[in-house]
């Protein structure tokens, strides 16, 4: 089940967050209105947390778990050996590690949910991944979806455990910023 969901978060960009707030906005019956305001105050926040995190990454500039269990032996810690073969899941990405982005993604999204829909709780919602053909994924509230992401960063080998919950706290707040302050309803007197 590690395996698969590491898998299964592989994916990235557009098609890892859109269609579960597609969803979301379906199940809970948006109208035209709530559901534009919706999906645009997500997509900024998605897009402002990409900023706060490659910021971050090239600020921090930490190594990725390969390089630091490759190079066990030179990293000032006798308890740790060097691992010179070990291989992530996949291919690491080749940015800096600290803080995780996907986890910064998926905090950003919970952050929205909670913030416009006033709740943890979310109705069924299951998402596909192009990177795990014929498995699907379920979620009813948003904890259980960042940590989701969060574990399946670890497991493919390309996070710290510290680095998830850095990175998932930064995206909540980002949400929560971003659906407080942007595209607010206008309250329409009757005269």
């Amino acid at each position: 089940m590690q395996t698969e969901t590491a898998r299964f978060w592989l994916m990235s960009g557009p098609v890892a967050y859109h269609p579960f707030l597609r969803q979301l906005a379906i199940a809970r019956e948006m109208d035209v209105v709530e559901s534009a305001r919706f999906m645009a105050v997500a997509g900024i926040a998605l897009n402002d947390a990409l900023i706060a995190v490659l910021d971050a990454k090239y600020h921090y500039k930490l190594w990725r778990p390969i390089t630091a269990i490759r190079n066990g032996d030179i990293d000032g810690n006798a308890a740790t050996d060097r691992e010179p073969t070990w291989q992530p899941l996949a291919e690491t990405p080749m940015h800096p590690e600290y803080p995780c982005a996907h986890c910064i993604l998926s905090g950003s999204v919970a952050g929205v949910v909670k913030a416009i829909l006033g709740t943890d709780e979310i109705p069924d919602i299951a998402v596909t991944s192009p990177t795990a053909p014929g498995v699907t994924h379920h979620w009813t509230n948003m904890a259980a979806f960042t940590e989701e992401v969060a574990n399946a960063r670890i497991w493919s080998g390309f996070h710290y455990r510290f680095s998830t919950l850095v990175g998932t706290g930064m995206g909540l707040k980002i949400g929560e910023y971003a659906a407080k302050k942007l595209m607010q309803p206008l309250e329409i007197s009757s005269r």
